[in-house]
C-alpha cells in the first residue's frame, strides 16, 4: 500500500473547541479582539496547543456556520468594532446600540438589524481618512483575493437589493453572474460592493494578526470546512457548472444525510451536489482555490463529513426529510492526490462520524488523515471510542458541538449508561465532567479537544448545535467571569494533566 498522504500528526497535545462568536465582549457577540486574545493567553497557560473553530464565513438564514454565503469569505460579525474605534473609524457613541445586548448568548437578529450600519460607517471613514499606506493595502488585498472577493461582493450587493432573498429568486438577468456582473454600474452598486470588499479586507486582517498571535505563543488554529457550500451562495451563484443544477439553475439533487444517531428522518440539509466530473476534468481547480484559502486562515483543517468523498447521499431535490436516498461514488483519493501535488504538507482532520463503511476507512487511511473519536457514543455502545480502542492517529472528542455536554447527556441517559460509565471509569459518577476530561487526556489519540463548555461543567443550556433543527442554535457565549474562571482556576489543572499525560 502506498505511503499516506498527509501523515501531520506524530506528537500528543490537546485543545479546545469554542468558536469565535462564543468569546466575551461588549458588542453582543465574540470578536477578533481582546478578548480573543485573553482566550489565547488562557490557552497557553493552560498548556493547550490548539484552539478549534467552527468555519469563519459569513451567516445566513439560521446562523450555521456550516450554511455560509461563502466558502472563502470572513463573517463580518466578527469584526472588532474597537480596533477600528481606536483606529479613528468610528467613534464611541456609535458602539452603544450593541452595549444593551445579552452577554450571555447571541441575538443575532439585532446584529443584523445594528452591526451593518456601524461597519458602513467605519468603511466611509476609512474612505475619507485613511493614510495612503492604508488605501494601499486595501488595493493590494482586493488584488490578491479578486477571484473570489469581487463575485462575492456582487452576490451580497444584488442580495442586499432584493431583500436578503435567494439568488434562485432574483429577476432573470440577474441569477446568471456573467450578466449581473455587467449591472453593477447600472444600478448604482459599486459602492456597496467596495463596501463589502473592506469589510473582508477588515476580517482578514483582524484574523491573521489574532492567528500570528496564537502561532507565536505555542497555538495552532484548528479550522473547518464543510464539504458542501450552501445553495444560496456566492459560489453557486457564480460556478453553477459544478453543481448538479439543471438548465434554469434548479438543483437535481440535493445533500442530506440518512436517519442516524442524530435524527431518525435523517438530515435534508437541502446543499446543492457536486458535479464532479467537471472538477476533476479542471484538476481540481475550484477545490485548490478553497484549499489554498482554509490555509491562509487555519494551521489545521478538519473536513467535515469527510466520508462524502467516498461516496455521498444524495436525495430528490423535492424530498421533506432524508428518508428517500441513494448513496453515489464521490472523487475518492484522485482529489486528495490533486490537493497533494500542491499542498504536501496540508494537515487534515477527517470527520468520519456516522455510517462509516470500509471504504471510507480505506480513504481516510490513504489520506493519512486522522479519524475523530467522541467518547459519548463509545458509553452508548460504539466501544470503538472508547478511550482503551482509541489509536494514535486519531482526534478525541467528550462531544463535539453536535452534541449535548457532558453534563447534560450525562443527565439525561439511561441509568444502564451512567452505570458502564461509573464502572468503566471507576468513579461515583458526582464529578462525570471532569472523569471524561481525565479520560480523554489519558487516551492513547495523541489529539484530545474539549469544548470549553465542558470546561466550565455547564448542562444543555451551553449546548451549541441541535442537528435537523433549524434555528436557536449557535448562540451560547462565554461570560466574562467565566472567562476569568477558566483563566485563574481550569489552566493550571489543565497544565497537570497535560504533563501527567504527556500533552
Amino acid at each position: 500500500m502506498a505511503d499516506p498522504l498527509f501523515p501531520w500528526l506524530k506528537t500528543r497535545g490537546a485543545g479546545v473547541l469554542l468558536h469565535p462568536t462564543s468569546l466575551p465582549g461588549p458588542t453582543g457577540i465574540g470578536t477578533l479582539g481582546v478578548d480573543a486574545r485573553r482566550f489565547i493567553d488562557f490557552l497557553v497557560a493552560g498548556g493547550l496547543k490548539y484552539w478549534q473553530v467552527c468555519p469563519l464565513g459569513p451567516t445566513g438564514f439560521g446562523d450555521s456556520p456550516y450554511q455560509c454565503f461563502s466558502a472563502f469569505a470572513g463573517n463580518p460579525y466578527l469584526i472588532d468594532l474597537e480596533t477600528l474605534l481606536e483606529r479613528g473609524f468610528l467613534e464611541k457613541h456609535d458602539l452603544d446600540p450593541l452595549l444593551s445586548l445579552p452577554n450571555q448568548y447571541v441575538d443575532y437578529g439585532s446584529q443584523w438589524e445594528l452591526r451593518w450600519k456601524i461597519l458602513n460607517k467605519a468603511y466611509r471613514a476609512f474612505s475619507r481618512q485613511a493614510s495612503p499606506e492604508e488605501h494601499d493595502a486595501f488595493v493590494s488585498f482586493k488584488k490578491s483575493h479578486k477571484k473570489w472577493l469581487e463575485p462575492y461582493g456582487h452576490f451580497i450587493a444584488f442580495k442586499t437589493r432584493f431583500g436578503g432573498r435567494s439568488w434562485q429568486l432574483w429577476p432573470e438577468e440577474f441569477r446568471h453572474h456573467e450578466n449581473a456582473k455587467q449591472l453593477i454600474k447600472k444600478e448604482n452598486l459599486g459602492a456597496e460592493v467596495d463596501a463589502q470588499a473592506w469589510y473582508q479586507f477588515q476580517f482578514f486582517d483582524q484574523w491573521l494578526r489574532l492567528k500570528a498571535y496564537a502561532n507565536t505563543h505555542g497555538v495552532s488554529i484548528f479550522g473547518d470546512i464543510p464539504i458542501f457550500v450552501a445553495m444560496d451562495s456566492a459560489d453557486v451563484w457564480t460556478h453553477p457548472s459544478l453543481f448538479q443544477m439543471d438548465e434554469h439553475l434548479r438543483p437535481t439533487c440535493v445533500a442530506g444525510v440518512p436517519p442516524d444517531y442524530f435524527a431518525v428522518d435523517g438530515q435534508l440539509w437541502g446543499n446543492p451536489l457536486y458535479e464532479w466530473k467537471k472538477h476533476k476534468s479542471s484538476r481540481y481547480a475550484w477545490w485548490l482555490s478553497r484549499i489554498h484559502g482554509s490555509f491562509e486562515l487555519y494551521d489545521v483543517v478538519r473536513v467535515d463529513h469527510f466520508r462524502g468523498f467516498d461516496a455521498y447521499c444524495r436525495i430528490p431535490a423535492d424530498a421533506v426529510n432524508a428518508r428517500e436516498y441513494e448513496w453515489v461514488d464521490g472523487p475518492g483519493i484522485d482529489l486528495f492526490k490533486a490537493i497533494h501535488s500542491q499542498f504536501p504538507d496540508a494537515k487534515f482532520v477527517a470527520e468520519d462520524l456516522g455510517i462509516i463503511t470500509d471504504s471510507v476507512r480505506d480513504l481516510v487511511e490513504a489520506t493519512g488523515a486522522p479519524g475523530m473519536k467522541v467518547l459519548q457514543f463509545g458509553l452508548e455502545g460504539a466501544k470503538e471510542y472508547l478511550p482503551h480502542n482509541t489509536v494514535p492517529n486519531s482526534v478525541l472528542y467528550p462531544g463535539t458541538h453536535d452534541n449535548d455536554t457532558i453534563l447534560g447527556w450525562y443527565s439525561q441517559q439511561p441509568e444502564s449508561t451512567k452505570d458502564l460509565a461509573r464502572r468503566y471509569f471507576r468513579v461515583s459518577g458526582e464529578y462525570i465532567v471532569w472523569d471524561l476530561i481525565r479520560a480523554g487526556y489519558g487516551s492513547a489519540s495523541r489529539l484530545f479537544v474539549v469544548p470549553a463548555q465542558d470546561l466550565l461543567g455547564l448542562g444543555s443550556e451551553a449546548r451549541m448545535n441541535i442537528p435537523g433543527t433549524a434555528s436557536g442554535n449557535w448562540r451560547w457565549r462565554l461570560t466574562p467571569d467565566q472567562m476569568e474562571m477558566l483563566r485563574s482556576k481550569t489552566a493550571p489543572h489543565l497544565r497537570d494533566l497535560a504533563t501527567l499525560y504527556d500533552r
